[in-house]
């Protein structure tokens, strides 16, 4: 399926039942759509599942430097979900996906049921921090443009992602990184950096919805930001994935998959 909004055509897989409840899933930075296919596959019983190429990955296709900010990147995003076919929607993002889904639910809350936010923050508090964070992701950028192989390998040798470099399924998470733009990337890494989106945490005291903040156990740097999050926003809980790292999506899907299904059966018989 391919919608546009603004002057993005973006791409969107879809699994399940089309008269199911629809869940909404965001892919983190590097990934694509395809990430979330193992975990829609084992949900496409119960749910109807839309995954989201975000600009820059997979195979959506932005039409100006513009598409790829943070802001209009949610804007397209919230009129994008607006018109699909389904109505409340469960909303489920990782990382770079998972601050677009915070800063969609805390904007539009009226087109969801509830969302899970995965190993994501509400973004840096003060200016001064996203100064230098967009010094920071701009320097990588140019980075990954200069040598993509290169870039890759020194990001996954990142702390943050140990685990999943361990995992069995590290060399197909490469591979399917490898199919990216490098440039689009760029793009997508400047205009989506945490420097450059503004921060949610004054937010969170405004939420109604039913929001489950998820990291790895091993991934002590989200752990912590979730407590806080949990801290401030009403309506929330933390779930922490013994075992896990920064994706505990594609190190231990099984597991993952199962505490996402266990959280949106609970809301939904709620809803009964």
């Amino acid at each position: 399926m391919r919608i546009d909004r603004g002057r993005t055509a973006f791409n969107i897989e879809t699994t399940g039942p089309q008269n199911a409840p629809g869940i909404v899933f965001l892919h983190g930075f590097l990934g694509s759509a395809d990430d979330w296919l193992p975990v829609a596959e084992e949900l496409s019983d119960s749910y109807r599942c839309f995954l989201v190429d975000l600009p820059g990955h997979g195979r959506t296709t932005a039409g100006s430097d513009d598409e790829f900010r943070f802001g209009t990147v949610v804007r397209n995003l919230s009129d994008l979900i607006g018109h699909l076919p389904a109505s409340r929607l469960h909303l489920a993002g990782y990382s770079m996906g998972g601050r677009i889904a915070l800063a969609l639910l805390l904007s539009t809350p009226h087109l969801f049921r509830s969302a899970v936010i995965i190993s994501a923050s509400p973004g840096l508090r003060d200016e001064t921090s996203r100064c230098e964070r967009r010094k920071h992701d701009d320097r990588l950028a140019g980075r990954l443009e200069e040598n993509f192989e290169e870039f890759l390998e020194f990001w996954y040798n990142l702390p943050l992602f140990a685990p999943l470099k361990a995992s069995a399924s590290f060399d197909a998470v490469l591979d399917a990184r490898r199919r990216n733009s490098p440039h689009l990337l760029a793009m997508a890494l400047q205009g989506m950096s945490t420097g450059r989106q503004p921060s949610c945490w004054e937010q969170l005291p405004q939420n109604r919805l039913p929001v489950r903040f998820l990291a790895g156990q091993k991934d002590t740097k989200y752990v912590e930001i979730g407590r806080q999050m949990v801290n401030l926003c009403p309506g929330s809980s933390l779930d922490i994935l013994p075992g896990c790292g920064h994706t505990p999506q594609l190190e231990h899907r099984r597991l993952f998959t199962e505490r996402l299904l266990n959280f949106f059966n609970m809301i939904d018989h709620h809803d009964l």
